[in-house]
């Protein structure tokens, strides 16, 4: 298993470094299928195991990027983040609710449809946002979720004793958590430090990469309990020894609106510093 995610990172990455560096229209297509393939899989996590009634969800997916594409203005950029954000809070509620043993994960097909788009239409925006103020910025991103995934993964082998959440995924630990942070903010100190960030600016900045490293991983989380609700073990099998295309970017899908709507505020609580 792990070498055969060892070579899909292998050919993915360097296709993925290429396609973020050509222009902002490219990689909202290439990111916007991506997200179209990610509706077709959580269609499944939403009951339906039809092809007609999977591929009707990601064509209506794939409508609302399009029609997203020309309403991007300040005003829809900032609500839909809000609104992002404000949904996290509430999946971390009920992340937590779940751990205690109470479930109010909805039943509804169409409620966890609507919940669907909540979670990958923001997090479309958010880096095409991203994106708009430089490649590398998105780049950063993903390397950022990739070495917290990393962090988590070899500490929780090592030395993972707590669990973090046995009721929503048992391999989680405390321990891996804590590698998560350790790895995510010495990258994101090196970041700041190639940037040049003032002293200030890299305080915050740091900040800003550990609250979204957390937030990740309730991204993974909420997907846990989802699959857990409809019994599966991987939301699909696209990519080889990495499972479904929503495994891959289920930490993206949180990740990405908090980790903008942060740029903004930095760039308005310390102007031209950052």
């Amino acid at each position: 298993m792990l070498k055969q995610r060892l070579l899909t990172a292998l050919i993915l990455i360097p296709l993925i470094v290429w396609l973020l560096s050509l222009s902002t229209q490219t990689v909202a297509g290439v990111i916007g299928f991506v997200v179209v393939l990610a509706a077709w899989e959580w269609a499944g996590l939403c009951g339906w195991q039809s092809g007609i009634m999977r591929g009707i969800y990601a064509f209506v997916m794939a409508l609302m990027l399009f029609m997203l594409w020309f309403q991007l203005t300040t005003l829809t950029i900032m609500s839909v983040l809000l609104v992002a954000c404000l949904w996290w809070l509430l999946a971390l509620f009920w992340v937590f609710r779940y751990q205690v043993g109470h479930d109010l994960l909805p039943q509804s097909a169409l409620i966890k449809a609507l919940l669907g788009f909540l979670i990958l239409l923001p997090a479309w925006i958010a880096l095409l946002i991203l994106h708009n103020y430089g490649w590398y910025w998105v780049i950063f991103l993903f390397v950022l979720i990739w070495t917290a995934d990393s962090g988590a993964y070899f500490a929780g082998r090592a030395w993972g004793n707590r669990k973090l959440a046995d009721k929503v995924s048992p391999g989680k630990t405390w321990e891996g958590v804590l590698g998560a942070l350790v790895m995510s903010t010495l990258f994101s100190i090196g970041y700041a430090v190639f940037m040049s960030m003032p002293l200030l600016t890299l305080l915050f900045f740091v900040l800003l990469c550990l609250l979204t490293v957390m937030i990740s991983i309730l991204g993974d989380l909420l997907e846990s309990l989802f699959k857990r609700q409809m019994g599966l073990k991987d939301s699909g099998q696209i990519l080889p020894g990495h499972g479904g295309m929503l495994d891959r970017i289920d930490s993206l899908t949180s990740a990405a609106p908090v980790f903008v709507t942060g740029i903004f505020l930095l760039k308005i609580l310390l102007g031209s510093s950052f």
